[in-house]
């Protein structure tokens, strides 16, 4: 995991150097990883900080169980449980799933200490969180939540 104060110092960093992610792409085009294809249409990516506020105003508007993985793209972590978590969401195709860059979206993350993390909502309202990765035990809470 990498804690909030390291990932601030290099998310200050990269914006003094222009960066915006790979050839300006943005949310989970934007990682530069070879992902899953999604096959349900169940996943999608916060490429704003306006654009989470929608996600998460629908979220806590909707009965669909669904899990929001916060991530940045220099956390290796979050870079090796990526894929794993668009794989899952072909297999959980009753559940959303949101990605969320903690860079791309500074304002709605500034509640989030350690990426990965991963929260959990049904009926609208949060009800688990995960830190750290393993798609063992992603899978396993997502079983729980489905």
């Amino acid at each position: 995991m990498v804690g909030i104060w390291e990932t601030a110092q290099i998310s200050e960093a990269k914006q003094k150097m222009g960066y915006s992610g790979e050839s300006g792409k943005m949310g989970l085009e934007g990682t530069g990883l070879d992902l899953p294809p999604n096959k349900h249409g169940n996943l999608k990516s916060a490429s704003s900080d306006e654009n989470l506020k929608d996600i998460l105003l629908h979220v806590k508007s909707s009965k669909t169980p669904t899990v929001i993985n916060y991530g940045a793209s220099q956390c290796r972590v979050c870079s090796q449980i990526l894929p794993a978590f668009c794989r899952l969401s072909n297999q959980f195709p009753k559940l959303s799933f949101v990605y969320a860059d903690i860079d791309e979206c500074p304002e709605t993350t500034q509640q989030i200490r350690y990426t990965p993390t991963f929260h959990f909502y049904r009926d609208g309202e949060r009800v688990d969180e995960m830190f750290g990765a393993g798609e063992e035990r992603l899978h396993d809470r997502l079983w729980l939540h489905s």
